[in-house]
Formats: structure tokens, C-alpha cells, sequence
């Protein structure tokens, strides 16, 4: 399917999906200077939503002369539908995908945008200290058999002789169902999200291991962000100015929150924190995930996780290319 093709049917898809046909949000102020117009694309739960809060509150899409069009979304494929299909300028997704696309003829590219990623959770008192102890244990993991986050935590595993797959009793599942299993102890360990290994930190759990710590485990030098805002590579040099000055008022928001702790009460309602020891372990770990890497070392860890992934999750997660395709990583601008 030629690129023109694929757009045109992926757009006379967009309306079957839920919030695509929601009339735009916009962080929409009025500079002194014209701003120039992005148009994001956002899943309605998220930290990119607290970052636009941010923006707002404090006019940085003013300063910064972009006007910030917000089309809320119900679910991440359906960003990448209106990313593809021309009714977005930026969404946020993960490198892999990007690779994947760009392997497919879809040249689209990627700015690290969160370092923040799950955690392997068991109880406070559970005797699993270690991957061998997973062995004929109930491990349920968020998402399903191609979750990069399970993908990593697995290739971590087997590298220290454990096969997870075949060792312990796994089971998929959505995250807040994992959540509640785990809390009433029907599982024994579970890999969930970092919002929900966060919460469950204050419920009393505790890491066995972080997806940080499995890619540490593989060989990466640092911590790697795996989102980041994607974008047309056609778009970003059309719009580099644009592009600048949206990631330019993402970076301010960023800091912010990274300082001040009363930014994190004002909006906590979009957090949805049920207490104060919750609040504070999101803004714990929100911050490690905020990106301080070159894009140069974000990448070569990318390019070695990538090898991975693909290795255990074949042309059904990454297409037909073995290794990261060149153009991934976008060079235009700085990193959110």
C-alpha cells in the first residue's frame, strides 16, 4: 500500500474511534506575537495531560508563541491513527514504533519525551527475591505477550538462566485489574505500569525489580526514554520552529514540576491520588523518568534494546527490520 493510500484509508477510519470526533481542547492563548499552531494528540489519562495543565496555568504556550490545539483521545491507537491519518501534527508513542512505521515507509520520528517505566511488584513480606524464585510462581504482567516492558524484564530473566515464559504460571491483563489482583493476593508477583507500581510502593509492596533496572541488566549505559512526542519527519522540518517552541514550553513544564512541590498539589485532581503518600510517590517518580540524556546515548541504548525485542518478539512487534531504523531519533530539535 502506497503511503497516499494508507493515509487516506486511515483517515476515513477516525471517526470510529472514541474522542476522535471531540471538537479540540485548546491551551489556546494569545501572544503578543502571532503563535504558531501544533495540533496534539493525547490520550485522556496521562502525564502529558498534566503537562499541559501546567502549560496552561502558567502561559507557557504564550511565552513560547505556540498555540497548543489538544484533541483528546481514548486510547493510544487511536493517536497513532490521527497521526497517521492527518488529523495530528504530535502524538506520543514509543521508539519501536516509530521504527517499525519508518521500516514500513512511514517516515515518522521521535523525541524523548518520559524515562518513567514499570516495575516487577511483589508483597512486602513475599519470600521472591530474585528471578529464580519466579519459577512455578503466578506473574501476571499489564498489557499482553508483546509488551516491551515484558519483553525487557524476559531477556533480563533469561540472561541470569530463567526463562519466565516457560518457568512461571504468566497471565496478561489490564492494569488496574493486575492492580487489585496483586493486592488481594491472587497473584505473586505482577509487572504493571509506573503509576501502578508507584501506588502499590505506598500499599506496602515492593520492587523486585524496575524495567530500568532489567535494561541496566542488558547493557544499557543509562536510563532510557522509551516515549517521546512522535511526528511526520516531512512535518518536523516544515515546522521546526513550531516543533521548538512546543518542546521548548514541554521543558518548562517539566521543570516545574521537577521543583516545586506545590505544582504537584495544584493538580493532583488530574492525578487522581487518592492520598498524600500517593501524590508524592508520582511526583517521586515522574521526576526520575524526566529525560537528562544526549540523544546520541537515548539512541545506541535504543538500538541495543531494540535487537531484544526483536529477537523475542519477531515481525509481529517490529516489522520487517531487525535493527532500529536510521532516522529515528530526530536531530531538529532539542528533547522535551
Amino acid at each position: 500500500m502506497t503511503r497516499l493510500t494508507r493515509r487516506a484509508a486511515l483517515r476515513g477510519g477516525l471517526k470510529a474511534l472514541a474522542g476522535l470526533s471531540t471538537p479540540a481542547i485548546g491551551l489556546r492563548s494569545v501572544p503578543a506575537r502571532a503563535a504558531a499552531t501544533l495540533r496534539l494528540a493525547v490520550q485522556k489519562t496521562g502525564t502529558v495531560a498534566w503537562e499541559l495543565d501546567v502549560i496552561r496555568a502558567h502561559g507557557l504556550d504564550a511565552k513560547h508563541g505556540v498555540s497548543i490545539a489538544v484533541t483528546e483521545l481514548a486510547t493510544p491507537e487511536a493517536g497513532k491513527i490521527a497521526l497517521r491519518g492527518g488529523a495530528a501534527d504530535v502524538m506520543v508513542s514509543d521508539w519501536l514504533w516509530v521504527s517499525r512505521e519508518r521500516a514500513l515507509g512511514t517516515p515518522l520520528q521521535f523525541v524523548p519525551y518520559s524515562a518513567s517505566v514499570g516495575a516487577l511488584m511483589v508483597g512486602a513480606e513475599s519470600p521472591i527475591k530474585g528471578y529464580g524464585d519466579l519459577r512455578g510462581r503466578k506473574l501476571s504482567v499489564a498489557g499482553g505477550a508483546l509488551d516491551k516492558s515484558w519483553l525487557i524484564v524476559r531477556a533480563a530473566a533469561r540472561k541470569e538462566g530463567v526463562d519466565l515464559r516457560k518457568e512461571a504460571e504468566v497471565s496478561f491483563g489490564a492494569p488496574p485489574l493486575l492492580f487489585e489482583k496483586l493486592l488481594q493476593k491472587e497473584h505473586e508477583a505482577s509487572l504493571n505500569y509506573w503509576n501502578f507500581a508507584a501506588r502499590l510502593e505506598t500499599l506496602g509492596h515492593r520492587r523486585l525489580v524496575s524495567v530500568e533496572d532489567a535494561m541496566r541488566g542488558l547493557g544499557a549505559k543509562g536510563t532510557v526514554s522509551m516515549l517521546g512526542y512522535v511526528f511526520d519527519e516531512a512535518w518536523a522540518r516544515d515546522h521546526t520552529d513550531t516543533l521548538a517552541r512546543f518542546l521548548a514550553a514541554s521543558r518548562e513544564a517539566k521543570a516545574l514540576l521537577e521543583t516545586s512541590d506545590a505544582e504537584w498539589t495544584r493538580i493532583r485532581p488530574l492525578t487522581a491520588a487518592p492520598d498524600d503518600a500517593t501524590l508524592a510517590a508520582y511526583r517521586n517518580r515522574y521526576r526520575e523518568g524526566i529525560p537528562r540524556r544526549d540523544v546520541d546515548a537515548e539512541e545506541a541504548d535504543a538500538r541495543m534494546l531494540y535487537a531484544v525485542m526483536a529477537e523475542l518478539g519477531g515481525t509481529e512487534l517490529v516489522g520487517p527490520a531487525r535493527e532500529l531504523a536510521a532516522g529515528t531519533y530526530c536531530r531538529l530539535v532539542k528533547p522535551a
